[in-house]
């Protein structure tokens, strides 16, 4: 089985985005959440732009309209956006056709999280296959994620869709071991943010660098 790509979600500051796009981490969240310790609305375009093209620049959003989201997507040249509210199929196929009808963008991958806990219907799951690229599966939140909890894993034994999914909610550098024993092959990406966070996106570096190395 590959390993799953690496997420480092809520990136904050230039010198630190740029210290952990050293890293090379397959994807850099940066949160357009207006409601978020971490969100990155003041970044600096040139930052993003400066980053090696095989890393994904990721937007987050929360029930944003459509004007906004495209808006920063041709703002910061984003590869992927991270749906992180109650986006409805309609809105993520009304995203999916005006990200089409861009033309001097490549493809953006749209990513569609939901929180997970017991209760949580995973046949809702069924009308956004078609409209998006991956699921993120994250512990729920009144929040919108960054709880910094991790939910019970064994409930994704209710996933049955072949859609590759990214894993977040409460990772930490003590998860590898646990993570390195999943087997999925839908399992695409692990998704990391407040567990290696110095303060609100300021990444620690050395944890990040001690868990990238542990992942198999």
């Amino acid at each position: 089985m590959n390993t799953p790509k690496l997420k480092i979600c809520g990136m904050l500051h230039p010198e630190n985005i740029r210290e952990v796009a050293a890293l090379q981490p397959d994807y850099l969240g940066f949160i357009f959440f207006k409601g978020s310790k971490r969100y990155a609305g003041e970044v600096l375009p040139e930052v993003l732009a400066n980053l090696p093209e095989n890393i994904m620049k990721t937007g987050v959003f929360v029930n944003e309209t459509l004007e906004t989201v495209l808006s920063l997507v041709d703002k910061y040249q984003l590869n992927a956006l991270q749906l992180h509210g109650a986006e409805s199929p309609e809105y993520c196929r009304e995203l999916k056709v005006s990200l089409g009808s861009m033309t001097a963008l490549n493809t953006v991958e749209l990513i569609k999280a939901f929180g997970v806990d017991e209760a949580f219907d995973f046949s809702l799951l069924n009308s956004y296959t078609a409209t998006v690229d991956y699921f993120l599966f994250d512990t729920q939140t009144p929040h919108h994620g960054g709880s910094g909890k991790q939910f019970d894993w064994q409930l994704l034994t209710k996933y049955t869709l072949d859609l590759p999914y990214f894993l977040s909610g409460g990772i930490a550098a003590e998860s590898a071991e646990m993570l390195n024993s999943i087997v999925d092959h839908r399992l695409f990406s692990i998704d990391v943010n407040s567990k290696f966070e110095i303060e609100p996106g300021l990444k620690d570096l050395e944890k990040l660098k001690v868990f990238k190395s542990k992942l198999l």
